[in-house]
């Protein structure tokens, strides 16, 4: 005797990036709560219920909304996830912090409500962007060095997956070797000298939750000697677009990193003879 697989019917979302590839799967209808940070996609938050912040979650409205599961994304999210477990309620944490598993996460979701296929099929073509972007980058003139901010009190600089879209978009990551650290603690820049010192030509600011300040950037002690700040290079991407570990980063996140750096490689002179730079092999495989 065979029994037919049965997939969740009422799923809350606790952060965005579930929500907006559930969405691009086709199976909103099974969403009925999200988080209130969620804007994408904006008909998200107009439709469904917000149940969520990011770190703290109104239980009782969650339970109310009888889930068959509920998606969260980190350790930050723990206690939400240890409280809905207690209450009997199926709980499915991502805690990943790279492209590959941005990847991952979208065929996982798609796996989870029977969509499977159209997962398999969004993960490639959004790999798939990543290597053109790659490509593209390598016949670049020059290469400029990034410093991404994540937040401004303390410096935080990117997340992994940020510092990898860095690399693809044509940029050099100033702080590549702090990218790993799971925790924002360990990307805190404890002394700002080090941007100083590390002369980024691009500054690109995402400052979760608040909107980026270029002016107080420009008046941090020394810094008017960085390339960036001398030269005007100081942008900032909605936090939206490049800090949800989803479709948004390896989308819209990508267009607008390439878009910046490829607009400083315009504006920037370079020595007669420079080749273009090999591509790199693409570590994006699609299982």
């Amino acid at each position: 005797m065979s029994l037919a697989v049965r997939h969740p019917e009422r799923i809350v979302c606790l952060t965005e990036e579930t929500t907006e590839t559930l969405y691009l799967l086709g199976e909103e209808r099974r969403i009925v709560g999200i988080s209130g940070y969620t804007v994408r996609p904006p008909q998200a938050r107009r439709d469904k219920p917000r149940v969520s912040a990011f770190t703290s979650a109104k239980i009782d409205r969650i339970l109310a909304l009888e889930p068959d599961l509920v998606l969260g994304f980190s350790d930050l999210q723990a206690d939400i996830a240890r409280d809905l477990i207690r209450a009997g309620v199926e709980v499915y944490t991502f805690n990943h912090r790279d492209i590959a598993g941005i990847l991952r996460m979208i065929r996982t979701v798609g796996a989870l409500v029977g969509a499977t296929m159209r997962a398999a099929e969004l993960a490639a073509t959004l790999a798939s962007r990543v290597v053109a972007a790659r490509a593209a980058a390598a016949q670049l003139p020059r290469r400029p060095r990034v410093y991404f901010e994540e937040w401004d009190e303390p410096l935080i600089s990117g997340i992994r997956w940020v510092s990898e879209l860095i690399a693809c978009a044509g940029g050099d990551d100033c702080f590549a070797e702090f990218a790993t650290g799971r925790l924002a603690r360990e990307r805190i820049i404890a002394d700002p000298a080090e941007v100083v010192r590390r002369r980024p030509d691009i500054i690109i600011g995402s400052w979760c939750g608040k909107k980026f300040r270029p002016e107080r950037v420009r008046a941090r002690p020394g810094w008017a000697a960085i390339p960036a700040v001398r030269d005007g290079e100081l942008h900032e991407i909605k936090s939206p677009l490049i800090l949800q570990p989803g479709p948004a980063a390896l989308t819209d996140g990508l267009d607008a990193l390439t878009a910046i750096i490829r607009s400083w490689v315009a504006k920037t002179r370079h020595p007669a003879g420079t080749g273009a730079l090999e591509p790199e092999e693409s570590t994006y495989i699609i299982e």
